[in-house]
């Protein structure tokens, strides 16, 4: 049994966040972003009572580290935007949790579909 946290509640984080609240590996569900009240929106379409919400500024390393810490979470699931990988990424390092991206990092201001980045 696994408990997964999900960071990011825009159309791709509603889906994954529906995926895994269905899987009955997953013991606890947790959806977090910028804005609760989306992440709120999306526990409540999904029903039953299986997604536990939070605000969390996917900016700032110290903020994850203390949600992961509070959920202690098995596995981070990344569906933030591609500039906030990088920040995601550091706090599950230094939290040691397990760190699923489904995008590659990009600077805010520049595309460049490298993974330089994150190798690095």
């Amino acid at each position: 049994m696994c408990k997964a946290l999900i960071i990011g509640a825009g159309g791709v984080g509603t889906v994954v966040t529906q995926k895994i609240a269905a899987n009955p590996v997953f013991t606890d569900v947790m959806l977090a972003s910028r804005t609760k009240s989306k992440c709120d929106a999306v526990a409540a379409a999904i029903g039953g009572g299986r997604v536990k919400t939070a605000q969390v500024d996917a900016d700032s390393v110290a903020e994850l580290c203390e949600l992961f810490r509070a959920f202690k979470p098995d596995i981070v699931v990344n569906v933030a935007l591609p500039y906030q990988d990088l920040t995601i990424m550091d706090a599950c390092l230094e939290c040691g949790c397990n760190y699923l991206d489904t995008a590659n990092y990009e600077p805010k201001d520049e595309a460049h579909f490298e993974y330089s980045w994150q190798w690095a």
